[in-house]
């Protein structure tokens, strides 16, 4: 807020610009043929068959800030990521990063820039690095790639700096990826991911296989970096205990689809969703030990054949016709989006 002289002489409070979100994704879908062959297809008869994995989800996320997305294994969450990151291309919609359209970067000579402003941390630390190659190596090969450094002296004295900067040491870098654990191994990740000094990290459940002691270590380490170099997360995580600690606001996704976007405090303080009221009513709660806790209803539908409507009538203990038969629109109401008729028509 500033201020300024108004026509009278008196002094008058002009807002700040708003800034434009970092990353903003719009109407995202991608599909996938996960037909038979062909030849299959003409004996038996059988038309062809599409996964929707995601299926037209939109979200902005500040500059500095954490979007986390939660849900139930399937519903498109890692779909969502690597279209994020340009592994995956849109089959409808658009990423808009730092005001340009990011798809269309990633296919000229300009997307190598982008690719070093918008880096990946995986799930999977014993899977994503390569075990032949040493630490040094591992770490290295975005500063080579990129044409960051050139000399080896300036190379190790780099690697040095991004161990230190997640809690290792720099005689680790001559180690193999075996000679360590599992928190270790995600460190290593986040330091191969810092390399190329990113705006924007999309993390793909990076806690996920780690200890519960060892994910409080990793999850403080990345809260660190975010404040000391203004990094930009979205964090895919089940653990909604892990989500809360780290996010500002929260996506619920569902079947390929967002069902609410809400702030941190808001989503866990007074969930609107359905869906997002079971999730959390499922989570065991210190004070409420004689409580018996209410399981997630139903299984998630088949995704080649979902639902008609909202895609969790089905689960849902509020659907009418209405939700039967209509696809609901992710609104505005009350300071959150949700997309749930029940919600829009006050039912709940």
């Amino acid at each position: 807020m500033s201020a300024v002289l108004t026509a009278d002489g008196a002094l008058g409070a002009v807002s700040a610009p708003i800034q434009a979100p970092l990353v903003r994704a719009r109407d995202l879908a991608k599909t996938f043929d996960v037909s038979a062959p062909l030849l299959n297809r003409l004996i038996e008869r059988k038309p062809r068959q599409l996964l929707h994995a995601v299926d037209g989800v939109s979200f902005d996320i500040q500059k500095g800030q954490t979007l986390a997305l939660v849900g139930e294994s399937g519903c498109g969450k890692s779909t969502v990521a690597r279209l994020l990151v340009g592994l995956y291309e849109p089959t409808r919609g658009d990423l808009i990063f730092d005001g340009k359209e990011a798809h269309k970067i990633f296919k000229t000579a300009e997307g190598r820039h982008l690719r070093r402003r918008v880096q990946m941390i995986f799930q999977d630390p014993y899977a994503s690095l390569n075990p032949r190659w040493m630490v040094e190596d591992i770490v290295g090969e975005p500063l080579r790639e990129h044409g960051i450094v050139t000399g080896r002296d300036e190379l190790k004295d780099r690697v040095g700096e991004l161990l230190k900067s997640v809690g290792l040491s720099p005689l680790d870098m001559v180690k193999f990826p075996h000679q360590f654990s599992g928190g270790q191994r995600q460190r290593i990740s986040i330091a191969r991911a810092l390399a190329t000094h990113p705006d924007f990290l999309v993390c793909d459940e990076p806690t996920s296989a780690l200890d519960v002691s060892v994910q409080a270590q990793v999850l403080n380490i990345m809260k660190d970096l975010q404040r000391q170099m203004g990094l930009t997360y979205l964090f895919i995580s089940h653990n909604l205990a892990v989500v809360r600690h780290v996010s500002d606001q929260v996506g619920v996704m569902y079947l390929g689809r967002l069902v609410e976007i809400a702030g941190k405090h808001q989503l866990f303080g007074q969930p609107r969703h359905p869906y997002t009221r079971m999730l959390l009513d499922a989570i065991p709660k210190m004070h409420d030990t004689g409580r018996a806790r209410t399981p997630v209803q139903g299984e998630v539908p088949n995704p080649l054949n979902p639902p008609t409507g909202c895609a969790f009538h089905p689960r849902c203990p509020h659907a009418n016709e209405r939700c039967k038969q209509e696809r609901p629109a992710l609104l505005a109401i009350q300071g959150i989006q949700v997309a749930c008729h029940a919600v829009e028509e006050g039912r709940i």
